[in-house]
């Protein structure tokens, strides 16, 4: 386990005894959700869309890193599209994700090491590093 020299931050949140058809709030009241399942047509969002809305904001702040060491402007029409599947496999659910980065006007190889970069210091890559099978498409 990784040994901390500080926290940057710490994030807080309440999440009702319904789990997955409950609610969730942060305790600084800017998140405050009602959640739904997966698949069906209840309001709410799940946590699978949150992972990926997450993970890809933070992949688009590891590649800005990465770019101001390589000496790369991003360009600002840049985006990521996120796909987080929930699976089942014998009984056992398990994550399976594809972060579709496009980079538009910077060489393929550029754009390769950015995101060979970012996926090695996003913190959301680095926790399900080994645990869930990630594809990193350029688009």
């Amino acid at each position: 386990m990784t040994q901390s020299d500080k926290v940057l931050y710490t994030a807080k949140t309440h999440t009702s005894s319904g789990g997955r058809n409950g609610t969730s709030r942060s305790s600084d009241g800017h998140l405050d959700i009602k959640l739904s399942t997966p698949g069906t047509s209840d309001s709410g969002t799940n946590p699978e869309q949150l992972f990926a809305a997450g993970w890809s904001a933070c992949f688009i702040g590891a590649m800005g890193l990465a770019a101001g060491k390589m000496k790369v402007t991003l360009p600002p029409d840049l985006f990521v599209d996120a796909e987080v599947d929930l699976c089942k496999t014998d009984g056992a659910f398990f994550l399976q994700a594809r972060l579709n980065v496009s980079l538009p006007g910077l060489e393929p190889e550029v754009a390769k090491a950015l995101t060979d970069a970012a996926h090695q210091t996003c913190p959301y890559s680095k926790a399900i590093r080994g645990n869930v099978d990630v594809v990193i498409n350029l688009i």
